[in-house]
């Protein structure tokens, strides 16, 4: 036992120091610039219209393999952390049928999406149900967390300059509370699997046996839930799909409507992380925010030259230097999301320019 608790502690450390590095960088070269960027807005982006060191474990958390000495990938199913046991099919009721698009077209899908009439139905089930209007939740790795992701949209106008996108003021008062709150289902490392495994639960905020996932539910109760997996899925492709399904599905059960992201690298290769993305989205009639597709027209394609790790730049979307930087973009896109996915769900006048 205690060299179980030995290996853990270790295992912990080494997670944790994915995302110990310093958030900032003494400068953003000048030959960066300007190439895509034209009077501080990302040109051609078809927006509906760091560190030195990024946010990714080498590690994964995912449910401990008995006897294995590793994390394994399958969840723990309990009573209060598992999905419930029926299924929630994809769904077309009062809207256009959805058709299966081919391999490659997620490429071409809108960075920022429209809101279909069953992710209407689905929040509205959420508001029934108790769901916070003015709460969403992050499911990711440490990508997700509010030293990365959003937070400064809490911290206050002095942390962030929202230069011609001016609109968004709306939903960052929305959902004031929501960017700087640490969620319990986005820890570094976290992978699809991670989230049903009652092991990686915070014990001093969940249930016995409650999942990550159910955890940050039942907590912080939201209408809207922005899921960042797959950078970490690399290893476990052969469960991705279904642990996703599990997640979206637990999600609608719940009353909370799930928002799927692309992520900007390739690690597998083949795009094939991104391609089962954009399908369930399609399949499950949700709305997807394409990260990927954000961040192209961006030198190296907003990552650092290990292909893995996003660039880091400040949420300055005055500043023509850090609108080349893939976190600048991540932040700017993922706000542009929430917002079209709030407009479009409560049917508030769409106010982007």
């Amino acid at each position: 036992m205690k060299s179980f608790h030995l290996w853990l502690f270790l295992l912990l450390t080494l997670i944790s120091a994915g995302c110990s590095a310093s958030q900032t960088e003494n400068h953003l070269s000048s030959s960066q610039a300007a190439a895509t960027v034209v009077s501080g807005k990302i040109a051609a982006m078809p927006v509906n219209a760091s560190p030195t060191s990024n946010p990714r474990s080498t590690a994964t958390l995912s449910q401990a393999g008995a006897g294995s000495g590793s994390p394994a990938s399958a969840p723990m199913q309990t009573a209060t952390a598992s999905p419930p046991p029926e299924t929630v099919h994809p769904t077309t009721t009062g809207s256009t049928p959805v058709s299966t698009p081919a391999p490659d077209a997620w490429q071409q899908m809108p960075v920022i999406p429209q809101v279909s009439d069953s992710a209407r139905q689905i929040y509205q089930k959420g508001l029934k149900m108790g769901s916070n209007p003015h709460a969403f939740s992050k499911v990711g790795d440490c990508g997700s967390t509010p030293s990365w992701f959003l937070g400064d949209f809490d911290r206050g106008p002095k942390y962030y300059s929202l230069g011609d996108y001016q609109y968004l003021s709306a939903v960052i008062q929305q959902y004031a509370g929501s960017f700087g709150r640490t969620s319990l289902a986005a820890k570094s490392g976290f992978n699809a699997s991670s989230v049903f495994a009652s092991l990686w639960a915070d014990r001093s905020q969940c249930q016995v046996n409650e999942t990550p996932l159910a955890c940050e539910y039942r907590l912080n109760k939201p209408s809207i839930s922005l899921i960042t997996l797959g950078t970490n899925d690399v290893w476990h492709q052969d469960v991705f799909e279904s642990k996703m399904r599990a997640i979206i599905e637990y999600s609608i059960q719940n009353g909370v409507l799930p928002v799927l992201a692309t992520k900007a690298d390739n690690d597998e290769g083949d795009g094939s992380i991104n391609a089962t993305l954009v399908r369930l989205a399609n399949e499950y009639d949700i709305p997807l925010w394409n990260y990927w597709r954000a961040v192209q027209t961006l030198p190296d394609k907003g990552l650092q030259p290990d292909g893995a790790h996003i660039t880091w730049g400040p949420n300055r979307f005055d500043d023509p230097q850090a609108m080349t930087r893939g976190w600048t973009i991540r932040n700017l896109t993922a706000l542009q999301t929430l917002d079209a996915v709030w407009r479009g769900v409560t049917a508030q006048p769409n106010e982007q320019p």
